[in-house]
């Protein structure tokens, strides 16, 4: 932990400072559990009790919540965002010393740049490229002909499957799969056929893949992710999905094959996307809900009921059936009255 002090904070993260500048801080913590050294945050009004009660050094705050606080207070127009860039520069990522485990297998034709960490039990296969700086955490495997850029981190057990391209500055995490066969099969009498997956993924940099997601290869063309995508834990990706800048899917949502998602967009989590549809840039799809046509203009999209008492929900499913039976009646109503006119 690297302790800082609210001026010099103040000064790095574009702050106003209401407090004592000399007042060092080293740590982050909730507003409820902090304490002396501890740099806390208020972004949401249902913690406003937690907030006038802190015992933190100092708290990232919006300038109409100021007055609200006990303690010095660094003010910013999204305390959340000013929180995350400041709780990285106190909570810096340790760098892994350069070597590779004994334990480790590389292949003699892949190539390691620079300052590249190879822990116990990870695999590098046949033309493997590695970047500088790049950690690869216990029981990785890098497959053939794959290749991770500059800086990157593969936690332990995520695997590339094979031509797989990972920008700079990635995330992979723990479990995550890349490049692992998409769900491609052809119907013959005799049974399913599989349908060879030839394709590769490209992620871009900044790139964050969550723990046990999995990205398809493309079954001819390469699956491809943007920079700055963020993919929360348990995510599907499907065969030749395009996946813009800086879109977020969060967890248990799945992208069916060649579906095409636009930059900045919002996947709220247990979403599906069918496959082969376009959804533009700066779409927000709600929890659950189901997109099974293109999406052509921005906006929150939404399709999901919520969880109701058994009985209610089985009442409004029986009158559900019945909507067929009162849109006849209605179209007779309607013939009716105007054949009488």
């Amino acid at each position: 932990m690297l302790a800082r002090t609210l001026g010099d904070l103040a000064v790095q993260f574009g702050c106003e400072l209401i407090g004592d500048p000399d007042i060092p801080v080293n740590r982050v913590a909730t507003l409820s559990n902090a304490g002396d050294g501890d740099l806390s945050f208020f972004a949401n009004k249902i913690y406003r009790g937690h907030l006038k009660a802190t015992r933190a050094a100092a708290v990232i705050a919006r300038d109409e919540d100021a007055a609200s606080c006990p303690v010095p207070v660094l003010v910013s127009k999204d305390p959340y965002l000013s929180y995350a860039r400041i709780a990285a520069e106190l909570h810096p990522i340790a760098q892994a010393p350069a070597g590779v485990h004994a334990s480790a297998a590389v292949s003699a034709s892949a190539r390691l740049g620079a300052g590249v960490h190879v822990a116990a039990n990870a695999f590098i296969d046949d033309d493997a490229d590695i970047g500088e700086n790049v950690y690869i955490g216990a029981g990785v495997v890098v497959g053939p002909r794959c290749r991770v850029g500059d800086d990157s981190r593969l936690q332990a057990n995520a695997t590339l499957v094979q031509d797989v391209v990972i920008g700079n500055r990635c995330i992979i995490h723990s479990g995550a799969v890349l490049g692992a066969d998409g769900f491609g099969n052809a119907m013959s009498d005799e049974g399913w056929v599989k349908v060879p997956q030839l394709g590769g993924v490209q992620v871009g940099d900044d790139v964050e893949v969550g723990a046990n997601s999995t990205i398809d290869c493309g079954a001819i063309d390469d699956t491809i992710i943007g920079s700055g995508v963020r993919l929360d834990n348990l995510v599907q990706i499907g065969h030749n999905v395009q996946i813009g800048e800086h879109t977020a899917v969060a967890a248990s949502a799945a992208v069916a094959g060649s579906a095409v998602i636009g930059k900045r967009c919002m996947i709220a989590g247990q979403s599906g996307i069918v496959g082969h549809i376009n959804i533009c840039d700066d779409v927000v799809v709600g929890g659950a809900t189901m997109i099974s046509k293109d999406i052509t203009m921005p906006g929150f999209y939404v399709g999901s009921f919520p969880g109701e008492e058994s009985r209610e929900w089985k009442r409004k499913v029986a009158r559900f059936r019945r909507l067929g039976e009162l849109q006849d009646r209605v179209s007779a109503l309607e013939k009716l009255a105007k054949d009488n006119t």
